[in-house]
């Protein structure tokens, strides 16, 4: 069984903090994570408009939203100390993409990226990444079945991850099944990307065939900011990552029943 690629999507929960950022990084080693991922946004492509001059209270004072925005998105001297961190602890990194000209700008680090889900009917978009990046992820939340087809016809991904876009996702609302579905109808990778609560419905779709998992991570759920809640906390990250390790140890082969070296004893002095 191929190994699970586990993403810890720390997003924008470092709150335009490298210190921030790096116990964030340092946390997803630690629990074995394969890759830690960003969010590049170019503010002025996409904040609204009519949004740009609202007022926001924020732990820095109450600025405008346009604002609040620069203040927490990191620019290149930003990702180049993170490039350069997460190449010395030894962990891979990339970030999904808001725009096209965030498209430009990532592509000069990695050659993976993900369109999240607010965004793949955004086809211009998608086809850019397509062009610029040699491996792309989408996730399907909020989109209707007729969105995906068009995504996946008009950019081609190589990895689609089932999402509910809900922070936090109640469990009835999960729909893991759907997976099923992806991996009948698509011809690519098919991944998790979750937001519930706890790490039960997680380890499920390591069950059902999922190559791809990624959850978001934070140091302090308390923390100001939107994705914080729905994220894990270390000891989470911990036991996400073994669990997953330990699913795909127990899963075994599709075979005939062999018996194990474990049994023989046992065999030995019960069977008659």
């Amino acid at each position: 069984m191929n190994k699970i690629k586990l993403i810890g999507e720390i997003g924008i929960n470092h709150n335009g903090d490298m210190n921030l950022c790096k116990k964030l990084i340092d946390s997803a080693v630690v629990a074995g994570f394969d890759y830690v991922k960003f969010q590049k946004r170019t503010p002025e492509i996409c904040v609204p408009e009519e949004q740009k001059n609202i007022p926001r209270e924020t732990p820095w004072g109450t600025m405008t939203y346009i604002d609040y925005k620069h203040k927490i998105e990191f620019e290149k001297d930003e990702y180049d100390e993170i490039d350069r961190y997460c190449k010395s602890k030894g962990i891979k990194w990339f970030a999904s993409v808001w725009d096209e000209v965030s498209v430009e700008f990532m592509s000069n680090y990695n050659d993976i990226t993900k369109i999240p889900s607010a965004l793949i009917t955004d086809l211009e978009l998608g086809k850019k990444a397509r062009e610029k990046f040699k491996y792309l992820i989408i996730s399907t939340g909020m989109s209707t079945e007729t969105q995906i087809k068009n995504a996946f016809e008009s950019f081609n991904p190589n990895v689609m991850m089932h999402t509910n876009s809900t922070y936090p996702t109640p469990v009835e609302e999960l729909n893991l099944n759907y997976i099923n579905w992806l991996k009948d109808n698509y011809d690519c990778e098919i991944g998790y990307s979750g937001h519930e609560y706890g790490l039960v419905t997680t380890f499920a779709t390591a069950v059902l065939g999922v190559t791809w998992i990624e959850r978001h991570i934070t140091i302090d759920r308390t923390l100001w900011g939107s994705d914080h809640l729905a994220s894990l906390e270390p000891i989470g990250m911990i036991k996400l990552v073994k669990g997953i390790r330990d699913i795909e140890k127990s899963l075994g082969e599709y075979s005939q029943r062999e018996i194990f070296s474990g049994e023989l004893k046992k065999l030995n002095s019960l069977r008659k």
